[in-house]
């Protein structure tokens, strides 16, 4: 998908510092005290634009909301749902996810979320897909014991893709969908991707992994 540059995405971010934190870095082990309590932290990576993040955010106002999002052009959709919500429990981070151990301490996050994540369908970008084992190592250090992955997809390639790469890294598969919306499932919040992909009559997919027992040093 093209992307329309907003060449004046970074300032307004650069301008809201309580919602977009600028030094994810100096966070790192210390989320908990930045919202203010001790709650489970839920990370999205590849936020967009912000629909998910903040509607789960209104449903969960005992979980502490971090997204994660790489286009300032995007963030910003993201950061205007928030400033209009003034929602407490939702920081956001203009950053890349192959950083994820720089912001996050070992075990310090409970839950991550993968929406609609670009499938990287050519074997030559696998390296790159969200799901790709790489990846799946920084998850597994990020994670709390008994943190979980949720993956939603219209991707079906892309999806039996991470099945097979959660399985095979020691990810247990609690859950799958194979059709979400006749799954019976009630409390599916929607992205974006999701609602469009959802009128063009697209099957989406869904997925909740839990993350393999910590390894003995």
């Amino acid at each position: 998908m093209r992307l329309r540059n907003k060449p004046w995405a970074k300032d307004k971010i650069a301008a809201y510092p309580q919602y977009v934190i600028p030094d994810p870095e100096a966070k790192r082990g210390r989320w908990r005290e930045l919202f203010g309590r001790d709650r489970p932290i839920h990370v999205e990576i590849g936020t967009g634009k912000g629909k998910f993040i903040t509607e789960m955010a209104k449903l969960h106002p005992d979980v502490n909301f971090i997204g994660i999002e790489l286009y300032p052009s995007v963030l910003v959709s993201a950061l205007d749902k928030l400033i209009e919500s003034g929602l407490a429990n939702v920081k956001l981070l203009n950053a890349n996810a192959k950083d994820l151990t720089a912001f996050f301490a070992d075990g310090e996050v409970s839950r991550l979320y993968l929406n609609f994540s670009d499938p990287w369908p050519k074997k030559r970008h696998e390296k790159r897909r969200l799901t790709y084992r790489g990846f799946l190592a920084l998850y597994d250090r990020i994670l709390a014991e008994d943190g979980d992955i949720h993956l939603k997809t219209d991707n079906q390639s892309f999806f039996e893709y991470s099945l097979v790469s959660l399985s095979q890294y020691g990810f247990v598969l609690a859950s799958v969908q194979l059709d979400l919306h006749q799954s019976g499932m009630t409390d599916n919040v929607m992205t974006e991707y999701e609602e469009k992909f959802s009128l063009k009559g697209n099957r989406i997919y869904r997925c909740e992994a839990v993350r393999p027992p910590r390894r003995s040093s």
